[in-house]
């Protein structure tokens, strides 16, 4: 069995919430053209600039763009992420105090950096959050690398100058006079309003209110939201070239999440066509914590449709279809974030993803829990249906190491491995679910699901030598095994199977209440005839149907 091996973990946000010191960045004036940038007594911090000698990196960049431009005291010269968010990191080879970092955009740029926070790489404790570039301070902290992580933009950010000192000062920088003329139209002297309702339509406005007769933009509404607070959008498509991000920090609470759904009756579509197949162009990145999204439709982005590395979230009657890679994948957003930062306690409940293809046709699952996930994550009555590679696919592998245990119920994995159109890739896994990986074990829960039609197997356990729950699924008419599991000491009961390729098989705790396919079926196959239907009932329930007949595994 071919393992997929182009596995991202990327930009985009962070995953979980610190206990963050919200820092102000103070308003700064660019000195285009300067070398050096301003002068560091006028800033009122330590003079010198720590990050003149030392090294730097960051996540993926854009073209024509590097990370040393960040630190070369040169105002002409900047670093850019690849997308709308990512992070750029100052680091030494011993121990430096810092308590004061400059961050100063290039000409052309300024003001495009929104929301971001400040993080001790050593630590991967949050320094400081706010919105803005300028002068940020915080308590002096000895540290070997340093993080400046943008997870929210207007358009792409330049940063042309990561300044850092050994101690802060809430004093501006002098303002040079300007060498690049005002824009045409000045900002609203006052914010637009937040609060706990607002209206999002494909023709908004930024600056707009928000109401019914005067909507925002996505973009704005996620900025202004209220804890508590819902944004309705309305129906039609929203065209985005950039990967919209609901960022680390950008949280609702246990009493108080923050909505995110269709107008009533309405199917607003979130569609990324614009991008280019990217590891960086995910088309929802849900970084913030306690949301609740909610009857939208994400398609056609350059990698994942929906990204969630944030915690304590529900995504509910959403679908994620025609993505470059998997519709929705579980993982933290940025490749350095520590494990008790990866995404935790998320529910997926009615939700559909289909027809995600991957051009090397081997990455793009319909639903991809794995590599870097928290405990308590649960995919409750999902349809995962079509896509070129899995339909479930809970990868691991040593480099990042075991995963929490996902749970997995209710839940329906058909014709995976091929398109509705048809379309195949010969390298792709075609398994409904695929469970693990690596020869690492994770106790899954699997249980009440329906795997049917799919080019490989329908269960497997993917080298995962755990010892998993795999009770009461049904498994019919896959290509190879409907079951198959080479090992580990996972538990069975109560599993159905019909119609297999070839026959299952079994390694673990297996009584007799299991029905496993040897070469004929079994009574409980009966039920199992005649075309697959399915729905989603008022209250969320997935129902499949065989041949008419509602079953339940």
């Amino acid at each position: 069995m071919r393992i997929a091996v182009r596995h991202k973990l990327l930009v985009g946000g962070t995953a979980v919430a610190a206990a963050a010191a919200v820092a102000t960045a103070l308003p700064m004036t660019q000195a285009s053209g300067a070398s050096g940038g301003p002068d560091p007594a006028s800033i009122g911090v330590n003079a010198t600039n720590l990050s003149l000698g030392a090294g730097a990196d960051g996540s993926s960049k854009a073209s024509g763009t590097s990370y040393g431009n960040a630190i070369d005291g040169d105002m002409n010269t900047y670093w850019s992420p690849a997308g709308s968010t990512g992070r750029i990191s100052v680091k030494w080879d011993s121990a430096t105090t810092v308590g004061s970092i400059n961050i100063r955009e290039a000409a052309g740029a300024v003001g495009a950096i929104h929301s971001w926070r400040v993080v001790n790489n050593d630590t991967g404790a949050t320094l400081a959050s706010g919105t803005g570039a300028g002068i940020i301070n915080f308590a002096a902290t000895s540290l070997r690398k340093i993080n400046f992580e943008i997870a929210s933009s207007t358009g792409t950010p330049r940063v042309a100058e990561f300044e850092t000192y050994a101690s802060g000062s809430t004093t501006p920088p002098a303002t040079p006079p300007p060498t690049t003329p005002p824009p045409t139209t000045p900002p609203p002297t006052t914010p637009p309003p937040s609060g706990s309702t607002l209206y999002v339509a494909p023709t908004g406005a930024d600056g707009a209110a928000g109401t019914q007769a005067n909507p925002t933009t996505l973009t704005s509404a996620l900025t202004r939201i209220s804890a508590g607070g819902t944004i309705y959008l309305r129906g039609g498509t929203y065209r985005y070239a950039q990967t919209i991000t609901i960022g680390q920090g950008n949280n609702g609470t246990s009493s108080a999440r923050k909505n995110l759904f269709a107008y009533p009756g309405e199917t607003p579509i979130l569609n990324f066509s614009a991008q280019s197949e990217d590891p960086a162009n995910r088309g929802l990145a849900v970084g913030g914590s306690w949301w609740h999204i909610r009857g939208i439709v994400v398609e056609r982005a350059g990698d994942n449709g929906i990204l969630l590395g944030g915690s304590n979230n529900i995504i509910e009657r959403t679908v994620t279809r025609y993505n470059r890679d998997s519709g929705l994948q579980l993982s933290r957003l940025v490749a350095d974030a520590p494990r008790d930062q990866w995404p935790s306690n998320n529910l997926v409940v009615s939700t559909e993803s289909h027809d995600n293809a991957d051009s090397d046709g081997e990455d793009a699952d319909g639903f991809a829990p794995k590599l870097t996930v928290g405990p308590g994550n649960v995919f409750r009555y999902t349809v995962s249906h079509n896509n070129i590679d899995d339909g479930y696919d809970l990868f691991t592998k040593p480099e990042t190491g075991a995963i929490s245990p996902v749970t997995i119920e209710s839940s329906l994995a058909y014709d995976n491995g091929t398109l509705s159109n048809g379309g195949q890739a010969g390298a792709g896994d075609r398994n409904g679910f695929k469970l693990g990986g690596e020869d690492i074990g994770v106790n899954h829960v699997v249980r009440g699901n329906i795997a049917y039609h799919n080019g490989q197997h329908g269960f497997t356990y993917n080298r995962n030598l755990g010892s998993m729950t795999v009770s009461n699924n049904a498994s019919i008419g896959n290509t190879q095994r409907n079951f198959n599991f080479d090992g580990g000491s996972s538990v069975f009961r109560n599993n159905t199977s019909c119609d297999g390729g070839t026959n299952d098989r079994i390694v673990g705790n297996a009584d007799s209440s299991n029905q496993f396919w040897s070469g004929t079926d079994g009574s409980r196959c009966a039920q199992y005839s005649g075309a697959l239907g399915w729905s989603f009932a008022s209250d969320g329930r997935l129902v499949v149907t065989f041949g008419g007949r509602v079953v339940t595994p």
